[in-house]
């Protein structure tokens, strides 16, 4: 058996960045049928609610066009159906394409739910299921507020649900509901076949049949991965099942073993797996925009830490659930990224009684120096961002921190 293919770390970061949507042209003037084949070949896009500029979904995929725009997305999930939401690692924005797949996430998912769920939740959940049920059967879209203690005071977080909304939580979680839309971010429940077309419904695939596709469209979307970056991809099936795909795949000539240069030089090349045509695929890969931009906190790009940190030797962490007086840098911080190299990290909030996106702070990679070129750079995509969410301006509170 020949040695491993040796991947250069620069060539590795430019496959999975081309794949992920980040070598493309910006300005490209994007149709509904183009936001939809960039959110296919993303795999999924990530949905949060917090909003200190944007939504994640939004700003994900305004990073890849920024002709996109928000009543884009809404037409593709709640007009002609094209996208359906629901969980990968978490909630998200995925094509109906691939919704057969989803089928077996339900039925792994409804057991484990209900006895997870009913452990956690005491107060009556179990109890309430098939009356949440019949309740959306008979009057249809439905959220949370109209059912149980929400029509006396709104809840907190999902550890404040009342056993109604973890009820409807539970029929989503197991595909008896889908979302039909949601109103101020909060989700409207639906019988599913009131919601999805169809075409989308009545599509199925065997047990083998969802664990290739899992294994194969996560190492389409990674370019190299090891056995459990394919697994958490789509956080569908269990480390153990893609272990044995990639197994099989390699002792069929349809998988070939490489080895990864970190961004530490100093560390081994780490093994992982790729398609036989993974050298051309890196040849052929273009190198991503030298453009400066913002990405999300839970773009696809950086959501795996551990691979991010090896990959671009990058640490990244979201300080969101860290308490105030212990976090490094803020609540809800961007990263910065240059061409193929993340240089900084910035706390910029959209200040909408000031009609400003507001920059509180700004940190720097060691040994990123922040000339005249860099900073019109920052100040170019601050404006991008500006005119994205309809501020009238941009305004610094104090200058920025190396890290």
């Amino acid at each position: 058996m020949s040695d491993p293919i040796l991947v250069r770390n620069r060539q590795a970061r430019h496959l999975f960045m081309q794949l992920q949507g980040l070598s493309a042209p910006v300005r490209a003037k994007q149709s509904p049928e183009d936001l939809l084949d960039l959110i296919r070949q993303l795999g999924f896009v990530q949905v949060d609610s917090i909003q200190t500029v944007a939504r994640a979904h939004h700003m994900i995929l305004f990073a890849r066009n920024q002709t996109y725009r928000p009543e884009a997305l809404t037409g593709l999930l709640e007009q002609s159906r094209d996208l359906f939401e629901h969980w990968t690692h978490d909630a998200a924005v995925i094509p109906a394409a691939f919704y057969p797949y989803w089928r077996h996430k339900f039925e792994r998912e409804r057991t484990r739910l209900k006895e997870r769920w009913q452990k956690w939740r005491r107060d009556g959940f179990v109890e309430v299921i098939d009356q949440v049920y019949e309740t959306v059967c008979d009057r249809g879209p439905t959220m949370a507020r109209e059912l149980g203690q929400d029509q006396k005071k709104p809840s907190g977080g999902w550890w404040n649900w009342h056993p109604e909304k973890t009820a409807l939580e539970y029929h989503w979680r197991t595909g008896n509901f889908a979302i039909s839309g949601r109103e101020n971010f909060q989700k409207v429940y639906d019988l599913t076949e009131r919601v999805l077309t169809p075409d989308t419904l009545s599509a199925e695939c065997d047990e083998a049949g969802f664990i290739d596709w899992a294994c194969q469209s996560a190492l389409a979307r990674l370019g190299i991965a090891t056995s459990g970056e394919m697994a958490a991809f789509w956080d569908l099936i269990k480390p153990a099942e893609a272990a044995n795909w990639c197994k099989a795949e390699l002792e069929g000539g349809r998988l070939v073993e490489v080895t990864v240069e970190g961004a530490d030089r100093k560390a081994a090349p780490r093994k992982a797996f790729a398609f036989p045509d993974i050298e051309q695929q890196l040849a052929e890969a273009a190198p991503p925009l030298k453009r400066l931009r913002l990405l999300s906190p839970f773009d696809p790009v950086i959501r795996d830490r551990k691979r991010l940190e090896r990959l671009f030797g990058f640490d990244y962490r979201i300080e969101v659930f860290v308490p105030a007086a212990k976090r490094k840098y803020g609540y809800y911080v961007f990263p910065i990224l240059e061409g193929d190299r993340f240089i900084g990290r910035i706390d910029v909030k959209h200040q909408k009684d000031r009609d400003s996106l507001h920059v509180t702070g700004l940190w720097l990679e060691p040994g990123v120096g922040f000339g005249r070129q860099r900073e019109r750079g920052l100040m170019a995509e601050l404006d991008r961002q500006r005119r994205f969410v309809g501020a009238s301006a941009v305004t610094f509170e104090k200058g920025y921190h190396k890290c």
